[in-house]
């Protein structure tokens, strides 16, 4: 067992290994031949994916909104919708995906568009949960532009739900979060109803 501080210790390659070992390790457990033509780089492919699609621990959310801020009187609702995103299931390790839509009302601060949907990579390139992923996109959001409001709508598929358990295909989960001046029912519905205009 590896403590958090060992984990730090190591240098990328040393990471990449020591993954590497574990996954042919799980592949003999499942009864595969690791030395077969097909698996023989298996483990190291496999860890450099785990690598690349875990690494928003290593990203700090609040940074990047702050590394583009921009002075603006801007008052009225800022909507992003349709943010594509993919992440991991904490529970099963089995991906979910989806959309996220974010509505901010500023507060004399603005961030360049493109760091909310880099916010999104930040916390979706973690092992999550979709309910602690939309509250955390919205409280980064609130800590970073202090914003008289937001609120973060999350629609996913779930393959733990699709490929196993209770196998249910076409099931999709949709999580909400607000702070603030969304607190009113009227400016929830003003958002909501952006995300269903066609």
């Amino acid at each position: 067992m590896f403590s958090t501080e060992r984990m730090h210790e190591m240098n990328e390659e040393q990471r990449q290994q020591q993954l590497a070992e574990h996954y042919s390790a799980i592949l003999e457990l499942l009864g595969e031949d690791t030395s077969r033509e097909g698996l023989v780089k298996t483990p190291r492919r496999v860890a450099r994916a785990w690598s690349e699609l875990t690494r928003g621990y290593a990203e700090d959310p609040i940074q990047i909104l702050r590394s583009a801020l921009f002075t603006e009187t801007y008052h009225n609702m800022v909507v992003v919708k349709d943010i594509e995103f993919y992440s991991l299931c904490e529970h099963h390790l089995l991906p979910f995906y989806g959309h996220v839509h974010i509505a901010y009302i500023p507060n004399g601060q603005i961030t360049g568009l493109s760091k909310l949907a880099r916010v999104v990579d930040t916390f979706s390139h973690r092992l999550q949960v979709q309910e602690r992923m939309t509250q955390e996109i919205a409280h980064a959001i609130q800590e970073a532009l202090n914003p008289q409001g937001v609120m973060v709508v999350v629609d996913a598929r779930h393959l733990c739900m699709q490929m196993r358990g209770v196998n249910k295909k076409s099931a999709e989960t949709t999580t909400m979060h607000h702070i603030g001046a969304f607190e009113h029912a009227e400016l929830r519905a003003e958002f909501l109803q952006q995300l269903f205009k066609h």
